[in-house]
């Protein structure tokens, strides 16, 4: 399914360019000194869909927004060294050995994890300095693992796949601007979010001896974090001409830990962009990103078995990114107001806590109309 909603996704993305190419665009009135026409006050500060934290609005006006985002992931990393499944069921120790029924090895490896997330929200211009938002995730997640037979050796016993699927944590914030000069403006960032999201999902998979259990999903499984979070970003841009670049650094910061006794580990991202206007109705835009991620604190006592995705420890590392994307502004047609964008990550380095899972593509795709 999230194969079909990726490539429906980016159909969608390249009939709305051709939509718009097929239009006689006027030029944009505020590079001649006219007033922008409402909805299109973003059009001098076009940029990368995919990072948050970026528009700040003039006051009274509203912006509904819905994004999709879409990832997958596949193969066995340890650091930054590939693992094969043999090796993994062999050597790499579960972290549950010595406690009753558990083998000394891992020996449920990864195959593919998918996630779908679509998110609503809306924004408020307050006052040309404070912008308000918020917003609410349903996410999707799936999982396949293969089963190796008994406590050792390598007879696969086969496959099995389990799904999660659910709202996730709502997400409150503000952006203030700091300081607007020209085409030069910064803004601090500051979000809340709320431990709406379930993190207690539960689902059945293969065990090692044959059976089926029903039993709490990885951490990577359940909907929500569980605890609140703080979501601060400080965003600088500016440009000439076509021409626009900027940077961001934001972090997530993990107040306290969950009723089940654990918390995501804390994290902080630095990226810098630039984007460039080929037309008043379409802009393109990459990016490249380092983020870092620390491994989870805690456990919950209901996580547990032979498997990578039970371990606490192998959660997190640190990742660099490229990005690439475009921004799509309908000036005819039933899209007209309309502002559509997309962008595609591909991971060009991943260093990674423990053993894990490595990420093979991220897909973003937004809507936004202002009002």
């Amino acid at each position: 399914m999230l194969k079909r909603t990726l490539g429906a996704a980016l159909a969608c993305a390249v009939l709305l360019a051709t939509m718009a190419a097929a239009q006689t665009m006027p030029p944009m009135t505020m590079q001649t000194g006219g007033k922008m026409p409402r909805g299109q006050h973003h059009m001098h500060h076009h940029g990368p869909v995919g990072l948050p934290g970026r528009h700040q609005l003039p006051e009274g006006r509203v912006v509904l927004t819905y994004r999709l985002g879409a990832m997958s992931m596949s193969g066995i990393r340890s650091g930054t060294d590939d693992l094969d499944a043999a090796t993994l069921v062999t050597t790499v120790p579960n972290a549950f050995a010595g406690m009753p029924g558990q083998p000394p090895t891992i020996r449920m490896a990864p195959v593919e994890m998918t996630g779908q997330m679509h998110m609503l929200g809306a924004m408020y211009g307050v006052s040309n300095r404070l912008t308000l938002m918020g917003m609410l995730p349903y996410i999707r997640k799936s999982m396949t693992m293969r089963t190796y037979a008994g406590p050792t050796g390598t007879t696969v016993l086969g496959q099995s796949t389990a799904s999660s699927e659910g709202l996730g944590d709502l997400r409150l914030g503000a952006l203030w601007s700091l300081h607007k000069a020209g085409r030069s403006r910064a803004a601090l960032g500051l979000g809340l979010s709320l431990p709406t999201g379930s993190i207690t999902e539960s689902g059945q998979m293969l065990s090692p001896m044959g059976t089926t259990p029903t039993m709490r999903l990885a951490y990577s499984m359940q909907l929500g974090s569980g605890t609140y979070d703080l979501h601060p970003s400080l965003t600088w841009e500016s440009g000439r001409g076509a021409m626009n670049w900027g940077g961001q650094l934001r972090g997530i910061l993990r107040l306290d830990r969950n009723h089940a006794g654990y918390r995501r580990g804390h994290e902080a991202a630095l990226t810098g962009w630039l984007s460039y206007r080929a037309a008043p109705w379409i802009s393109y835009s990459g990016r490249l990103e380092y983020r870092y991620a620390d491994h989870i604190h805690g456990r919950d006592p209901q996580i547990m078995g032979p498997s990578l995705g039970a371990d606490p420890q192998n959660y997190g590392g640190r990742y660099v990114t490229l990005y690439a994307g475009a921004d799509i502004t309908p000036r005819k047609g039933p899209l007209k107001g309309h502002l559509i964008g997309f962008e595609l990550g591909l991971p060009i380095h991943q260093d990674l806590n423990g053993v894990q899972s490595e990420t093979d593509w991220s897909f973003a795709l937004a809507w936004r109309k202002p009002f």
